[in-house]
């Protein structure tokens, strides 16, 4: 939202629409993950749904400033400021499931060694004090 009210401020900058780039990434964060849940649940969340149809009817909004009162290529310059967010979005999600990837294994490397001390110790136990007698 942020970043729309920069952009409905009295004659922009240039500067105004580079100063807001956390607000402009939070905003397509946001996006993606209402977008999600409108694909996940169908249009039956209506609350999403709509949520999604104002960010899209905003964005149109926005798009049309930027080519009509914004510098040259700035509309350009903001689709691949979008795409290097989904991009960065699209790497945060890979390494998270790496993380849980590996830390999955680790539990399952715990779980073998644990079951082959409780096989071997009673084991190793019986063999010793068969041998002692």
């Amino acid at each position: 939202m942020l970043l729309l009210q920069l952009s409905r401020k009295p004659y922009p900058t240039a500067g105004s629409f580079n100063d807001c780039a956390n607000a402009a990434t939070s905003y397509f964060d946001n996006k993606s993950a209402i977008a999600k849940k409108v694909a996940a649940n169908g249009k039956s969340d209506m609350q999403a749904f709509m949520a999604l149809e104002k960010l899209k009817e905003q964005e149109e909004w926005l798009r049309e400033y930027m080519i009509y009162a914004g510098r040259a290529d700035m509309y350009t310059d903001w689709l691949n400021f979008q795409s290097e967010c989904k991009k960065a979005r699209a790497e945060d999600e890979r390494q998270a499931a790496i993380k849980k990837r590996k830390k999955l294994e680790l539990f399952l490397q715990i779980l073998a060694v644990v079951g082959v001390l409780v096989v071997a110790i009673p084991i190793i136990f019986l063999t010793i004090t068969l041998l002692v007698r």
